[in-house]
């Protein structure tokens, strides 16, 4: 089965554009077939409460769909955070935390924003793939800058989706994909294969461990390339090239 031209197990063509922002500390411009989300890492002299003396740092994240990135209209937030915004934002700060040694930091705060401009499925997979880009050129300036001795970040960490649609295992579910899907699962990992999450649903027929099995399989060789193209773009950034590194293959 192809879908729009893409085999079941092919991630759609991925693009990580990073300094796209002058003001922000770090930032990525990360495309995912028609989804598009814009991250942005913001550092500040500030942490949480719990973690004032402590001489450590803290990494969050912040999530948000603009009206327009879905097909109708969807309302901005107000001061009441929609649930799965909410989710969704934790989601990618355990991720970025996952990877990274807090005691590095210091006592400051990244804040990653993620901004989703329009969603085809999978925005909370590619929102974790670009901001750990943001997150990454914000440590690469406070090194530069002297404010650290060294990077916090241990590994790399990406994220895709995977499912069971009309009884076939796909990869990188786009919008009418997920809406119809009877398992839908979104897996964390990092450069070294860890888990750092897991989320999976049975929308129709509950699946077995072995259908997991398999769908950690997939979801694990495409994190594996989404952190290559996570590599890529870094180097030709270090090179003065253009950071856009398109493609599934890196």
């Amino acid at each position: 089965m192809t879908r729009t031209g893409r085999a079941a197990g092919e991630l759609r063509p991925v693009a990580l554009e990073l300094d796209y922002l002058d003001h922000a500390e770090g930032s990525c411009f990360a495309t995912a077939g028609k989804t598009r989300v814009l991250c942005a890492a913001s550092v500040e002299k500030r942490v949480p409460p719990f973690l004032v003396g402590s001489g450590s740092g803290w990494i969050t994240a912040e999530y948000a769909l603009l009206p327009r990135a879905t097909h109708t209209r969807t309302a901005r937030a107000t001061a009441i955070p929609r649930g799965r915004s909410q989710e969704i934002k934790r989601l990618i700060g355990r991720a970025l935390r996952a990877v990274c040694d807090m005691s590095q930091l210091g006592e400051r705060q990244i804040v990653v924003d993620c901004d989703v401009i329009q969603a085809d499925g999978g925005t909370r997979t590619l929102a974790v793939t670009g901001g750990f880009c943001a997150l990454k050129q914000a440590v690469l300036k406070l090194l530069e800058r002297g404010d650290i001795e060294r990077s916090p970040i241990v590994e790399h960490v990406a994220a895709t989706s995977v499912g069971v649609v009309d009884g076939e295992m796909l990869l990188d579910l786009v919008y009418e994909e997920d809406s119809r899907a009877q398992v839908d699962m979104n897996l964390a990992m990092t450069e070294s294969g860890r888990i750092v999450e897991i989320q999976a649903t049975a929308e129709g027929m509950p699946f077995t461990f072995e259908q997991m099995v398999k769908l950690h399989a997939l979801a694990a060789a495409a994190t594996g390339e989404l952190i290559q193209i996570q590599h890529a773009a870094f180097r030709r950034r270090a090179g003065g090239l253009p950071s856009v590194d398109a493609g599934a293959d890196g």
